[in-house]
């Protein structure tokens, strides 16, 4: 493994980018995750619409810069304005971000999951460890929404499902996961009350849509937008808060993080690389 300084000035130019031109990320979320959600965009500089009526979603999306698919709270209505909006910005280029929620743990989601894939053109899938190998066709221990799968026990069969699919796929955990199926990048910021927060996952997905919204190579959006996010996380948790103040500072840390202090603090490093990023 080898120290990737390029990563961190990628990281910080691409949170400046973020703050200088304000993309709009269309969220197509579930309603547990929606305010806290929007709010994190909004930290980080990036303008936040949630949007999920049908006869609506097409318009909206052609005015965004990515898309992201949430299936945190599926229904049929929601999963046809997200398969609607998934075509129309597959046509129309814009970068669609899926977070596969609960895949694995009922047909429905993991249906859906591959149902989004399949019939949109995704640019990247982020989810938990046993999300993820639930869409790779692997027994996944989820406990409802919640993995119980490690990131490195699914590292092997993320990259086999991004070769398989063309998609890149990023794993969150206590050490983030990047790949294309090819090149590999690992992210160790963050700190282990982000998951004591309800929403902090669904977050991560957003500001990876932020991010594509400027970046426009998947595993660099990916793994910039989770090296600042987790960074963010760190400066929200120190002097140890609980989780209740910890959540209010870590909107204030998304806000406050420079872009100096991700150049100087992110820990992107990259295990295999055969091209660009």
């Amino acid at each position: 493994m080898k120290p990737e300084t390029h990563w961190s000035a990628r990281a910080a130019e691409n949170l400046k980018k973020v703050r200088e031109t304000r993309p709009l990320v269309h969220n197509i979320t579930n309603y547990v995750v929606m305010n806290f959600t929007a709010n994190v965009l909004l930290a980080a500089g990036a303008s936040p619409v949630m949007a999920h009526a049908e006869n609506e979603v097409e318009e909206m999306v052609s005015f965004a810069k990515a898309l992201v698919l949430n299936i945190g709270t599926l229904e049929d209505a929601w999963i046809a304005s997200m398969i609607k909006a998934g075509k129309k910005a597959s046509a129309l280029g814009v970068p669609i971000i899926l977070d596969p929620v609960g895949a694995g743990a009922t047909k429905l989601r993991t249906e859906t999951a591959k149902r989004i894939l399949a019939e949109t053109r995704v640019s990247l899938v982020r989810g938990n460890a046993s999300e993820i190998l639930a869409l790779g066709g692997a027994a996944a221990k989820n406990r409802g929404v919640d993995s119980a799968d490690s990131v490195d026990e699914a590292a092997d069969r993320a990259v086999a499902l991004a070769r398989e699919l063309g998609v890149p796929v990023a794993i969150t955990g206590a050490v983030d996961f990047i790949t294309d199926g090819n090149r590999v990048v690992r992210v160790a910021n963050g700190h282990p009350l982000m998951g004591c927060v309800t929403g902090t996952g669904c977050g991560a997905t957003a500001i990876i849509g932020a991010f594509a919204g400027v970046d426009a190579a998947p595993v660099s959006a990916a793994a910039t937008a989770l090296a600042y996010y987790g960074l963010a996380g760190e400066h929200a948790a120190d002097g140890a808060p609980g989780p209740g103040s910890f959540a209010v500072r870590f909107l204030d840390a998304l806000h406050g993080l420079t872009a100096e202090e991700v150049l100087r603090e992110c820990r992107i490093q990259e295990l295999v690389d055969n091209g660009p990023a």
